[in-house]
């Protein structure tokens, strides 16, 4: 009887263990998607940039929809598809909608930040074709705090997107990942943008 109780024991703890284990792998393949989905995003709005001109902020997409329409190409009568309807949804939040992160916010000055720490102090420098934005990014000097010791808030990100041009997305999810995307590892701090990549 003892034996019995010994073996139900342990097969109650591999038992927990293994669905711990399941869901963190199901976190990480939700958070491969996103990264996927939002990289699909950024390089839509480098199509959608240069397609306008790469002129500065008002080359930039105003809303989703612009990018999923397309872009249009000298001499074609269809419009080139630049974003699948598929990457237009955040897999990480219950709602399913990507976050619109203008260049001059709050979030945008937190990932050069971000990016600044993971590059040890070196700030990082818009990529070609992004100069005309350099003078919205957030320059950061003087970085001391290398790590967030907060723990995440959990839940979802309610609110408003960006109004006007953007840069980039993120996920509206709060919580911790299990990945960490550029040294980030908060799900609301991945920014998906082309001017850096």
């Amino acid at each position: 009887m003892v034996a019995l109780l010994v073996v139900m024991t342990l097969m109650t703890v591999f038992a927990m263990a293994a669905t711990a284990n399941v869901k963190q792998q199901s976190q990480r393949e939700r958070e491969k998607e996103a990264i996927f989905r939002g990289e699909q995003v950024a390089d839509a709005i480098s199509l959608y940039y240069r397609s306008k001109g790469a002129g500065g902020v008002n080359s930039l997409p105003t809303n989703m929809d612009q990018l999923l329409e397309g872009i249009q190409i000298p001499g074609r009568t269809k419009k080139l598809q630049i974003l699948r309807a598929a990457a237009a949804k955040d897999p990480l939040s219950s709602s399913g909608e990507w976050k619109l992160i203008a260049p001059s916010s709050q979030d945008f000055a937190g990932l050069v930040k971000n990016l600044t720490i993971y590059t040890d102090g070196v700030p990082p420098t818009p990529k070609s074709g992004f100069q005309n934005l350099q003078g919205l990014i957030a320059q950061m000097t003087n970085v001391l705090d290398t790590k967030s010791t907060d723990t995440a808030p959990g839940g979802e990100d309610n609110s408003e997107s960006a109004s006007g041009p953007f840069i980039g997305v993120a996920s509206r999810s709060q919580r911790n990942s299990v990945i960490t995307y550029y040294g980030i590892d908060r799900h609301g701090e991945w920014i998906f943008t082309p001017i850096f990549r």
